[in-house]
C-alpha cells in the first residue's frame, strides 16, 4: 500500500510528502549508493592484480575507470531524456536491475576489452540513479533538511569506502578480482527488493517541455555549480586512481597492508559526508568554500609528506572527509539553482561529476605515462581544487551581486 501524499510543489507538480516509510526509502536509497560505490570504487586496490591477470599495463587497467566515468557522462543526458515522465520508483527499480546485469557480466567478462564494455554499460545507469535518487529524497525530507536527506543517501557510498572497498580489496587478493563484482551484483538484487518494497511512488511534474527544462539548466548558477563537480571530481579522481601504487611504492606500505588505509580514507568519507551536510544546511555556498581551499592544503600535505607513514595517515583521513564533506552540499546547489529542471540537473549533476572522474584518471595515466612518479599526483589534484575554490568564490560573489539588485 502506497502511504505517500502528493503535494503541490512551486514548479507545478507534486512531491511526496514524508510519511512513516520515508526512513525505509532512504535506506534503500543508500543500499542503492553503497552498491553503486563498491562497483565504482573497488577496483581502485585491484588495479595491480587485474592488469596482471589481463596482460595490461596498471595504467590501461586505470582506464577502466575512465571508461566507466565516460559511461556516466553520456549515459546520464540520454537515460534523463528517455525516463523524464517516468513514475521514479519504477525507474530506480529498471535503473537497480541494469546494475545487476552490469556486473555480473564485468565478473565473466575474460578479456579487457569485454570488461571495459561492461563497465561501460553498467556506469550507463549511474548518474541516472543518484540524480533521481537524490530528487526523491529531498522531496521526503523535513523543510531545512533537504542536504542530510541528500546524505543520508550518499551514506551508502561513504561506508562503501569504509567497508565495501576495503573487505573488497581482501577479497579480491585472496580470491581473485572477480569475486568482489558476483558481490556486488548480489548487492543490486538486493536495492531492487528494497526499493520494491519500500519506495513510495512519486508524481513527477506534468506539462513540461524538455526544451524548458535545458533553459533552466544552462543558466549560469547552475553550470557554475556542476563546473564545482567536475574539479571537485577531477581533483579527486587524479590521486585516488592511483592510490594503491602510491601507497607501496612512495608511502612503503606492503601491499596486503593498503586495504588498511583505504578504510581510513573511508572513515573519513563518513565522517565528512555528516559534518558537511549540517555545514550545508547552514550556511551552503561558505562551507563549499572552506572545504575546497582545505582540500588544497591538505593535497599539498600529501604531496609534502607522501614517504611518511603516520602523517600519511592524518592526511588520508581528513581528505576523505573534505571529498565527500562536499558531495551534498554541491548536490544540493544543483538542486537550489536549477528551478524548473531539479529532476534533470540532479542527474546531469552525476554527468559532470563523473566527467571530472573521466579527466582526473586521464590526468593521473597521462602524468606516469610521461614519467611522472606517483609523488607528482597530489600536485596535480592540489592544482584542480584550487581552481574549484576559485570558481566557488565568484559563484558567491556573484549571488550577492544578484540579491542586491533586487
Amino acid at each position: 500500500m502506497d502511504l505517500s501524499v502528493p503535494i503541490p510543489t512551486r514548479d507545478g507538480g507534486s512531491a511526496v510528502a514524508p510519511a512513516p516509510r520515508a526512513g525505509l526509502t532512504l535506506a534503500a536509497l543508500s543500499l542503492g549508493s553503497f552498491m553503486i560505490g563498491c562497483g565504482e570504487f573497488g577496483i581502485m586496490g585491484l588495479l595491480p592484480g587485474m592488469a596482471d591477470d589481463l596482460g595490461v599495463s596498471i595504467p590501461q587497467a586505470g582506464l577502466l575507470v575512465t571508461g566507466y566515468a565516460l559511461g556516466v557522462v553520456f549515459g546520464a543526458p540520454v537515460l534523463a531524456v528517455l525516463t523524464s515522465r517516468w513514475e521514479r520508483r519504477r525507474a530506480l527499480i529498471l535503473l537497480s536491475l541494469v546494475f545487476v546485469i552490469g556486473n555480473l557480466a564485468c565478473a565473466l567478462s575474460p578479456t579487457y576489452g569485454l570488461l571495459m564494455a561492461a563497465r561501460i554499460f553498467t556506469a550507463l545507469a549511474h548518474g541516472t540513479f543518484f540524480g533521481i535518487g537524490a530528487v526523491l529524497a529531498t522531496e521526503i525530507a523535513r523543510p531545512g533538511r533537504e542536504a542530510g536527506a541528500i546524505a543520508m543517501m550518499f551514506v551508502g557510498m561513504t561506508l562503501a569506502n569504509v567497508f565495501g572497498v576495503p573487505i573488497g580489496t581482501f577479497i579480491g587478493q585472496a580470491y581473485g578480482w572477480r569475486a568482489p563484482f558476483f558481490i556486488v551484483t548480489a548487492l543490486a538484487l538486493l536495492t531492487t527488493l528494497a526499493l520494491a518494497l519500500f519506495a513510495p511512488q512519486s508524481h513527477p511534474r506534468a506539462g513540461v517541455r524538455f526544451r524548458d527544462e535545458l533553459h533552466a539548466l544552462a543558466r549560469p548558477p547552475v553550470l557554475m555549480a556542476m563546473g564545482l563537480s567536475v574539479l571537485a571530481s577531477s581533483a579527486l579522481f587524479t590521486l585516488y586512481t592511483y592510490i594503491a601504487p602510491l601507497l607501496s611504492e612512495v608511502t612503503g606500505i606492503a601491499p596486503e597492508r593498503v586495504p588498511y588505509l583505504l578504510l581510513i580514507f573511508g572513515v573519513g568519507m563518513t565522517i565528512g559526508n555528516v559534518v558537511g551536510a549540517r555545514l550545508g544546511d547552514w550556511k551552503l555556498m561558505p562551507a563549499i568554500i572552506g572545504m575546497f581551499a582545505a582540500m588544497t592544503a591538505v593535497l599539498v600535505g600529501i604531496y609534502l609528506f607522501a614517504a611518511d607513514t603516520v602523517p600519511m595517515l592524518t592526511l588520508l583521513l581528513i581528505w576523505g572527509a573534505l571529498v565527500f564533506g562536499l558531495a551534498s552540499p554541491i548536490q544540493m546547489r544543483i538542486v537550489a539553482t536549477a528551478k524548473g529542471a531539479r529532476n534533470l540537473a540532479s542527474t546531469v549533476n552525476q554527468s559532470a561529476f563523473n566527467l571530472g572522474n573521466a579527466m582526473g584518471a586521464w590526468i593521473g595515466a597521462m602524468l606516469i605515462a610521461s614519467g611522472a612518479s606517483y609523488s607528482m599526483l597530489p600536485v596535480a589534484s592540489a592544482i584542480l581544487a584550487g581552481l574549484a575554490c576559485l570558481l566557488a568564490l565568484y559563484s558567491h560573489r556573484q549571488d550577492r551581486k544578484d540579491s542586491s539588485a533586487i
